[in-house]
């Protein structure tokens, strides 16, 4: 399996083919198929490091609620919100 810098380069690679004001999850970046093939403890640290990311870097990404599954939830936007939090 890649490690976990590599999951997270392909995931905000991926970002790149979202279109303005679309909401998503880490998993959606993933082929489901690539996605079940991560152990779920790596998964789950690849979602807190893309959290991280999203937080501490200027990039196009919003960081929204978690959705009813527990999992967060984020919005593509061509520019960067003031808001880091928004729902």
């Amino acid at each position: 399996m890649q490690d976990l810098k590599t999951l997270l380069e392909t995931a905000l690679s991926e970002t790149k083919n979202l279109e303005e004001g679309e909401s998503f999850l880490v998993k959606d970046l993933f082929k489901g198929y690539l996605w079940n093939r991560i152990p779920r403890g790596d998964r789950l640290l690849l979602g807190s490091m893309f959290l991280s990311y999203v937080g501490s870097q200027d990039c196009h990404i919003s960081v929204l609620n978690k959705g009813a599954s527990g999992q967060q939830m984020y919005r593509y936007q061509e520019e960067r919100s003031q808001k880091p939090f928004e729902s």
